[in-house]
């Protein structure tokens, strides 16, 4: 995220909660309070109702209303102070727990002092009265379990595993050796990062493609500048999926209408005719589809061809 955007995020998280009376505020008012000029809220109060996700101006459980002088917010979301929760500190807790007991020793120092942090916080909230039987939360399939055993334990290890992978949309399985580097949950599944000798190079296998995973003897070192950042951005997996070919990049067109949000979180500039045009690494065609219908008429597909296909087969299919 821009430093712009994250400061723009900012202000609206201070203020949403001063609007979340069902009472008019003064815009000159409520610039005062936040510590902005008039120019810079009001542009904080379109960036709310000029979304492209939703129809402009709806977000579900919010309704703004802005006249020339005077604004005001009705929602549900924002009555309770906005903190955390006993019942969502210990899950974060439980969460590092887990994290540490996946991690490589020179990891485990950091996660600890965070759940330290963490349990010092516990102690001074007020515990949660919500039944255990009313919370509920699911993960993403792993495919086999024994593969992700197996993979953890590898990790932990570090071992190398030889992998009986199928890729998307093919019946055949290959056999490949591979050094993991990290176990992500991203895009509605898992994926294990790894080197993968066979095509020599960091790639991403999805583990419910995975058949099987053996361990082998043979120890390897996770180099100093690998970092899953680089391979996981904003909850989508950047890398190619396994493959002895070159990577494909998918290329997509913005319209205007939302070129600017589009250009400021991807780091590009906008082009002449209002649009942006940006490259993703391709992880996998049906993220692809996914990623571009979210947006409507205001993106296009313009390479590769094999994604084109997809999506125009996928539109007929929803259109009948």
């Amino acid at each position: 995220m821009s430093d712009a955007a994250a400061g723009q995020l900012r202000r609206i998280l201070a203020m949403v909660p001063e609007l979340a009376d069902d009472e008019e505020h003064g815009i000159d008012e409520l610039a005062d309070r936040l510590g902005v000029d008039r120019p810079t809220l009001l542009g904080d109060l379109r960036s709310l109702t000029e979304r492209f996700d939703d129809p402009g101006g709806f977000v579900e459980g919010v309704a703004l209303f802005l006249d020339g002088e005077h604004v005001s917010l009705t929602s549900s979301h924002f009555r309770r102070p906005m903190r955390l929760t006993s019942a969502e500190l210990r899950a974060l807790e439980l969460g590092l727990a887990m994290l540490e007991g996946e991690c490589p020793p020179e990891e485990c120092r950091a996660i600890e002092r965070a759940r330290g942090r963490l349990r010092l916080a516990l102690a001074e909230v007020p515990a949660d009265d919500l039944e255990v039987e009313r919370r509920h939360a699911t993960l993403a399939s792993a495919g086999d379990g024994k593969a992700l055993h197996a993979l953890r334990d590898a990790l932990r290890r570090r071992r190398k595993v030889r992998l009986a992978y199928r890729r998307a949309g093919r019946e055949e399985v290959s056999e490949r050796v591979v050094l993991p580097y990290a176990l992500v949950v991203a895009s509605g599944a898992w994926y294990s990062v790894a080197f993968c000798e066979a095509s020599n190079g960091v790639r991403v296998f999805r583990l419910d493609r995975v058949q099987r995973a053996e361990v082998l003897p043979d120890a390897y070192t996770v180099p100093a500048t690998f970092s899953v950042a680089e391979v996981v951005r904003d909850g989508k997996v950047l890398r190619i999926e396994a493959s002895d070919d070159a990577p494909e990049v998918l290329v997509v067109r913005y319209g205007a209408r939302i070129a600017r949000w589009i250009a400021e979180r991807e780091g590009v500039t906008v082009d002449a005719d209002g649009s942006v045009t940006v490259e993703h690494p391709l992880a996998d065609a049906e993220w692809a589809v996914r990623h571009v219908l979210q947006y409507g008429a205001d993106a296009e597909v313009l390479a590769p061809e094999t994604v084109r296909e997809l999506m125009a087969r996928r539109l007929e299919e929803m259109a009948g």
